[in-house]
This record gives C-alpha cells, structure tokens and sequence, in this order.
C-alpha cells in the first residue's frame, strides 16, 4: 500500500514538521512494516510552468518525426515572449496547455535543462512528459495535455502536486484494513495520539424501495450488497488532476473518470467497487455461485471457465462480473468517442454503482485457481470493513455527480444479510500475563477503545470488535493489540531460567562431531530440500525392489516435480555439486548430514489432536506412531582435485579412496569399529564400490557405501568425470560405537613394528586379509595398517601384493622379539589359511 504523506494529513492533522520517515518510524512502533520512504520531486527545480502552444512547424529530412513549436509561458521566461521548443512528440496541438520547463531547470535525475540547438534549431526548455517529472504511467506515454481552464505561466511543480513523499508499507493478511487510507490514518492517529477526520462518516440516504433491483442467492458467499444509480454523467468529462495525481502516487493509473473515482474510494475506504454501464445492465442484478464449467470474458479480455465454487454477479444475460475479483467486459464502461463530422462525443453516461462484502475465502480461492489477482481480491482476501459499503458507494456517487455533471437517483438498494457484532470475553489482566508486565485495566480499556472496540465489565471485560477488524477473533488478539500499542520496545527481556544438568543429547553431540570432523577435513557444508521426484531413482540405477525406492508421497507438495520426501542424501548433493560444478568451481567437496524417510509397510493414520487443550501420551505416541521413520544419514560427495597443485607438490584428484576414508572418519567420531570391504550397489562402479559395515547385537549389518560413481549415473546426472560419494546411516554407526567414547590408552612401554608384504590373487580383497591379520595377531596388535598395494612381473600375472605394517604392544610390559615375531608369523599363518596369502619372496 502506498501512502501519500500529503493525502494522509488529510484525516490526521500531523505535526507540520514532521517528514515521511517520522510517520514511517511512528508506524512501524505500531506494527506495521513501511519498506520505504520515496522522495517525489527530489532534486526538482522550476522554473516548471504552464504553457500554451501557439504554432508548430513540422521539421522534415529526420528519421522521426520533429516539430518546431512556439510556446506561451507568460512572464516566466522574463520577457513574455514565445519559447521556442523543439520536441517530438505527436499527442498535442495548436491551443493545448502543456507543461514547460525553462533553462536553469532541473529536471528528477539531475537532468539539468539549458538551451541547446537540435535538429538545426535552438531548443529553449522543453515541452513535458509524465516519465520526465517522474510522474508514473498516465496511459498516454506522451506529453501531458492539461485541462484548458489552467493560466498560462502558473507554477507546474505545485499544480501537479510534483514534490511529495509516498510510503510504501507491507500489509500483513492480518492488516486487511489498512489496504486504504482510512486504515493508515486511523493507525498515524493512534500512534500520534491525535484525533481522526474518518472519510466514512457521510450522510447516507435510507435505502429504499425503487432502487435498482438486486437479488442475493447465497448470502453466505455476499452479505451485503449495496447498488447505487448515476444518470446524466458528461462522457467528455476527465478526471481533474489531483485525482489523477493520487492515483499516481498510490501507484495506479488513470484509465477514465468513472473507473478513476471507483479506484480512488477504494484506495480511500478500502471497499472496493465496481460502475457497470446502466445501458449494458440486462435486468435484476444477481449474485449467484457459478454453474460448473460456464464461460464468462473478464474486462482484461480473457474468456474464462468458472467453477461450482465461484461467486458471480449477473443479469438476465448471464454473468457481468466475478464477483470481487474483476468485472465482465460486456457491462465495460465505455470510452468516450468523438464523431469527426459533428463533433460530438458518445460514451457512458449512465452508471450502477456496486459496493458489496463479499466471502474472503471464496475470493481468495476464485483469484488463486484463475491466476487473477486484482486490487480488489487483494483487499477482500484480508477482509474488508462490510459497514463502509454503504459510505463507499455514497461517496463515489458524490464524486460522479461533483466532476461528472451527473444526477443521483433517489434510490437506494441495499441486500443485508442479519448477523450481528462480534464479542470476545476476555480478563482485564489478560494481556499482562500474555505480556509478563502490568498494564493496568484502565490501559487496557483505553486501548481497545482506540482501535475501535466498545468495551464494557470490570475484572472480566466484554469487548465488541469494530466491523473493520476481522482479524479479532480471541483473547489473544486483543492484547496483542495493546501490547502493539504500548510498545514492543517496552516489553521486559528476561532470559528463562535453564534448569541445570541438561545439555545437547548425545545424538546431538555426535551429529556435531561428525559436521567438525567433516569440515577439518576440507568439505564444504550444503543444506538441500528433502524433496525429490521419483525419475532421480532411475538416474541413480537403483534396481525396482530397492527399498530406496518406496517413498512417502506428499498431498499437497510445493513442486509437482519433487512431490516425494527424500530417501537418500545424494540426489541433494549431487544436484549441489552439479550447480557449482556448472558456474566454474570445478574442486568441490561437499557433504550434508540430515534426515531421510522410510515409508512403513503399512501407513499409520494421523489422529487430530486437540487445541483447547495439551495432547496426552497417547494421543502424541498415536501421532508418532503414524510418522514415517526418520533416520539420520551423512553423505559426501568430491569431484575436481583433492589436493590443489603448486609449489609445495603436483595435487592429486579426488578418488575413491577420499570417500572411504570420510566414512573412517565418521566411525573415529562415533568410536564404533567400521569394516570396509569389496561391495556392488545401485550408482557406484561396481570395481569401485566399498561396503561400510558394522557389528550390532552381534550380526554383521551394512550402513553405507562409498566409492566412485558409476559412468552411466556420472552421464544421466550431468556430473564432473569420476565423481565420488559416500552415504551413512548415523544413527546405526552410532548405535554400534556405544554409549560414550573411549580415551585413548596411553602406554609407557615401547612399540614393537612388524611389516609383512604378503602375495593374494587379485580378487582377494584387501579387507579379508586385513581382517585375518588382525584375528590371527591377537591381543598384542595395536593397529594395523595398510601401507601399499603392489602389481607387475615380480608378483606374478593375477597376482597382487599387499604391505602392512603391524604395531605391536603389551600393557604391563615390554615385548621381546620373540613374541612379536611370534604374533606377526600367527597372524600371516592365519591369513594364509583364510586368503591363500603367502609372505612376498618367501
């Protein structure tokens, strides 16, 4: 909603120094949110007059047409005599007043204005547009042409109303009032303290029985309906400027007088309304839902296809307009047309004035489901005073007859449907306790009072909300209303007492370990949706009986490309890396840790819990139970190099061992024992794919992968060549590393080293010799690692060797060689027994 600052001091007589980010900084203590505060003429300097053209020589030889004028500015030039403009555009003549500006001007922009030869003549000023004085869209995008009653030399800059400040304020959808200047003021004024001139209260006539006719079929969808009839308007007639000028500034534009003067007590009341040519109307005015399927043209030219739930108005015809959304472009008001020959001019000249309340949700719907959003659904969405219809429509009767030449009809149709005020009950000390400071029941009272409520009762007060504030609907509503305007500024800040003893869970703890472990080594954090589309499956070469593959569909998602909650990390990941890789961050290494859904095998039905009240253990554990499973994963994904070349080496890629070694990572971090070995599955090389496993209740079970990426996924997902990635169940890893870490032992007595390079065939794993070493050692091995991986002639054709080293140490002594030597040959003996290992030039 934009506010002009000297159209806003017509109801509230603010201080005559105060600027528009004074009231901006007034109203936002109030509540509501001004985005900015716009300078209209900043930088404007006359002389701007009031000019007459006098003669105009059309210039030939140019690629656009260009004229020569004389102009009559009066005095203003100092010397009375015609200025001499050149300009090129076309919507002006002989006679017309138009807007000079003068050399020594300055034009919004800092254009400065000087005399200057163009098109071989000398330019003195120019001749004004409305983008040029940054006066917004007229509809003409040509020169302003004012009305011929305006003097020759009189001060544009005041007459166009060109120097002033509009704020710009964000309305809530609890703010529906203040989409007008009425709503505005009555907040400036409660903020100010100072009293409201309400451009509501008008003398308006008793309806009556010769109306125009009007027929209400569901008053639930309209609820009131107020018509009003205008004859005799003059179709010549135009919209004076200051009308257009507030139009301008509230960021509409001028279309005709009978549109302007609906759209400007829109802007003023906040009720919207709609004139329908009388000559157009076909009958009774009718307000009905739409027949399913019924084709109606909207003013914008549209034929549109309506549904059951749609409000309408029509006639005997059919549908004129959608109700509070936009009228039919058969009851159009019409253009003024001027006959050539005789000279005379045809148009509207007699109107129906509309002014009803309609449903807001019905509206809402209608204008979402079309695609048809208007002023006037945007205000009836947030909900529109039904108490200003009859004040609306009396003061766009007003204006017609006053700038129209028009006549208003005795009658006075008005369709009410009976309700009666809304009241809520509410203690008096009610918002000190929501507040947590004492207001005091007469602070309470005043306030209400001054956002319109009548209020009555002591310690238990009864409040009636005004007619304009449908969003007043509970207790807490209200002393949301005083503590808004008592000051948010003003509440006490007062930290909550922590009861001691409590902490991060150890869930918690580990998901922070695992996101510092990550980032020490080098990755990158990136957060993604937990949306996914299903096609992301065949992309990943996950085979049809995946359980991966049965997901939890969303009813109302936000894209109906993604309507699915992920069961997987990477899609995310691998989407992220994609995008980076695409905008030339070509060494990425990015990982996420975060929730997936598994869907149940038979989906829980939700209960709906109560709010009057709080849920019992039950009913909460009846909700959960209905949740899908909600495990925590960690996945990596690396592309690009590993390690950056330079002085201090040659780099290296990231491979498939950089995502192994993160999943090692995490296993440090959740103290649990990680075994990986050889595996296949769904988007890794199969040459190249390492199973992460861990012991839980004594079986073997499978929490992750890690590895290259496979070409064909590499491919269908548009990622960088030998992409890798590594994905986790957390909770499981966590689950097999126990409660609580373990410090490390610290011995005193010396480390005895044994390396062995043993010889396997080269479809042995590495992981099953390992794992024989370490079962064949004993107790005495420390560690264990493997430190190179060797193939060629000196091994032998399908032969592989493999060097570890084998850290040996006891707790309560120092180990003679003998014993090391002893479990170094029992752990190879061991190994040979299981792998067919055999010691390296043995």
């Amino acid at each position: 909603m934009r506010v002009p600052l000297s159209w806003l001091r017509e109801y509230v007589d603010l201080p005559a120094g105060e600027t528009g980010r004074d009231v901006a900084a007034k109203l936002v203590d109030a509540g509501l949110e001004v985005e900015t505060v716009e300078q209209l003429g900043g930088g404007l300097k006359g002389p701007l007059v009031v000019g007459q053209v006098l003669t105009i020589e059309e210039l030939e030889g140019f690629r656009k047409p260009i004229r020569f004028c004389t102009v009559d500015v009066g005095q203003a030039n100092g010397t009375g005599e015609p200025q001499e403009i050149v300009c090129g555009a076309r919507n002006f003549a002989v006679g017309d007043k138009v807007v000079v500006v003068l050399p020594g001007a300055v034009l919004p922009g800092d254009f400065a204005i000087a005399a200057r030869k163009t098109y071989g003549r000398t330019s003195h000023g120019m001749i004004c547009s409305g983008d040029e004085l940054g006066m917004g869209d007229d509809g003409t995008h040509g020169i302003i042409v004012l009305p011929p009653e305006h003097e020759v030399g009189t001060d544009a800059i005041e007459l166009l109303q060109l120097v002033d400040e509009v704020l710009d304020i964000d309305i809530t959808p609890d703010r529906g009032y203040c989409m007008s200047m009425r709503g505005v003021a009555r907040e400036a004024a409660t903020a100010y303290g100072l009293p409201l001139r309400d451009p509501a209260l008008l003398d308006v006539p008793r309806p009556n029985s010769y109306g125009y006719p009007v027929k209400v079929d569901d008053p639930a969808g309209c609820d009131r309906f107020t018509a009003r009839t205008v004859t005799g308007l003059d179709p010549d007639a135009r919209s004076p400027i200051w009308l257009t000028r507030r139009l301008q500034k509230a960021g509409m534009r001028p279309i005709s007088l009978a549109v302007d003067i609906t759209n400007y007590v829109m802007l003023e009341l906040g009720q919207p309304l709609h004139a329908y040519d009388r000559s157009s109307v076909d009958g009774t005015i009718g307000v009905r839902r739409a027949e399913q399927g019924e084709k109606f043209t909207t003013l914008d030219g549209v034929k549109r296809t309506l549904d059951a739930e749609d409000l309408v108005i029509t006639d005997n015809s059919g549908p004129i307009g959608l109700a509070g959304v936009m009228g039919g472009a058969n009851t159009e008001i019409a253009d003024s047309v001027t006959d050539p020959g005789t000279g005379q001019v045809t148009g509207t000249t007699d109107v129906v004035i509309e002014a009803a309340h309609f449903d807001s949700v019905s509206i809402s719907r209608t204008a979402r489901r079309l695609k048809l959003s208007s002023e006037a659904s945007k205000r009836f969405e947030r909900g529109v005073d039904p108490q200003a219809a009859a004040a609306a429509a009396q003061r766009t009767v007003d204006l017609l007859v006053l700038l129209a030449g028009g006549t208003a009809e005795a009658g006075v149709t008005e369709v009410v449907a009976p309700g009666a005020p809304r009241t809520i009950a509410m203690p008096a000390d009610h918002p000190d306790r929501v507040a947590g400071m004492e207001y005091g029941r007469e602070t309470v009272v005043r306030r209400l009072q001054e956002i319109g409520c009548d209020v009555y009762g002591q310690d238990e007060l009864v409040v009636t909300v005004p007619s304009w504030r449908p969003d007043l609907a509970a207790p807490n509503d209200l002393a949301e209303e005083v503590i808004r305007l008592e000051g948010y500024g003003n509440l006490p800040s007062t930290l909550p007492q922590v009861p001691s003893g409590r902490g991060l869970t150890a869930r918690q703890q580990l998901h922070r370990r695992v996101g510092r472990a990550l980032a020490g080594a080098g990755y990158v954090e990136a957060l993604s949706y937990p949306f996914i589309g299903e096609g992301v499956f065949d992309q990943l070469q996950l085979p049809a009986h995946d359980v991966a593959r049965q997901v939890v569909k969303l009813v109302n998602p936000i894209s109906d490309e993604e309507p699915a909650l992920r069961t997987t990390l990477l899609p995310g990941l691998l989407g992220a890396l994609r995008r980076n890789d695409s905008r030339g961050s070509h060494d990425l290494a990015l990982f996420e840790t975060g929730s997936v859904f598994r869907a149940a095998a038979r989906p829980g039905v939700a209960v709906r819990l109560p709010v009057d009240r709080r849920p019992t253990d039950e009913e909460i554990a009846t909700l959960n139970a209905a949740l899908p499973a909600q495990p925590r994963y960690a996945a990596v994904v690396l592309a690009g190099a590993r390690e950056q070349a330079g002085w201090w080496g040659k780099g290296r890629p990231a491979d498939w061992a950089d995502a192994v070694q993160a999943a090692r990572a995490l296993a440090v971090e959740a103290g649990a024992e990680l075994v990986v070995r050889q595996g296949q599955y769904g988007p890794w090389h199969p040459g190249r794919c390492a199973e992460l496993v861990v012991t839980l209740r004594g079986v073997e079970q499978v929490i992750g992968h890690a590895g290259e990426l496979h070409p064909r996924v590499v491919k269908a997902m548009g990622l960088p060549a030998r992409t890798s990635a590594m994905e986790i169940d957390l909770d499981r890893l966590a689950a097999a590393g126990g409660e609580a870490l373990q410090a490390p032992r610290i011995s005193s007595f010396p480390v005895a080293t044994q390396d062995v390079a043993l010889i396997v065939d080269a479809s042995v794993p590495a992981s099953s010799v390992e794992a024989a070493l370490r079962k064949g050692a004993g107790e005495l091995l420390e560690s264990l690692r493997l430190f190179d991986v060797f193939t060629g002639e000196q091994v032998g054709e399908g032969k592989k060797s493999l060097a570890y080293a084998l850290r040996f140490r006891a707790a309560d002594r120092t180990l003679t060689a003998e014993e090391s030597t002893g479990a170094r040959d029992a752990a190879v003996a061991l190994a040979g027994e299981r792998t067919g290992a055999v010691l390296r030039g043995a």
